[in-house]
């Protein structure tokens, strides 16, 4: 299985998904399915049958996640020598050449990705883009308006 990649914080993140699945959430449907068998007809018992899929969900997550880690390729963007080139974990300024609107992502991992907070997918078009661009350079993108274009304003490795 190839390896993802994943920053130093999104690792973090997951570990504590996984941790709170297995200490507090796991334990937990363990007693609901224990009360809901204690109240007698299984065939019948909404609370036996929702915990049971809570369970299988809970299950699940926790293969997925300990999955991902186990393929994970963990880089810390603060130690990434890119050179200043946009690699995997850099924070690119953009600025879209029509709007002159400045916009800020940070190239993260497909779990971490939030385009509220700047985090956007290495595998998203605009990411694909970026990849290998250096300051003053443009990039053009497919968006579903079009084809977009923005001039790197600044790269960083934070």
């Amino acid at each position: 299985m190839a390896t993802i990649p994943i920053t130093k914080r999104g690792a973090e993140k997951l570990k504590e998904e996984l941790h709170r699945l297995k200490t507090v959430e796991r334990p937990a449907v363990i007693t609901a399915i224990a009360e809901a068998r204690a109240q007698g007809d299984l065939s019948e018992n909404a609370d036996y049958d929702a915990a049971k899929d809570r369970q299988g969900f809970i299950e699940g997550r926790i293969q997925e996640i300990e999955g991902k880690l186990s393929v994970a390729q963990v880089i810390d963007p603060s130690a990434v020598d890119g050179g200043g080139k946009v690699v995997f974990g850099a924070t690119v300024e953009l600025e879209d050449e029509e709007s002159g609107e400045p916009v800020k992502y940070q190239i993260v991992g497909e779990d971490e990705a939030d385009l509220k907070q700047g985090l956007i997918n290495i595998s998203s078009p605009i990411a694909r883009a970026l990849i290998g661009k250096e300051e003053g350079d443009t990039a053009e993108v497919q968006a579903p308006g079009g084809i977009r274009r923005y001039e790197v304003v600044g790269v960083s490795y934070q």
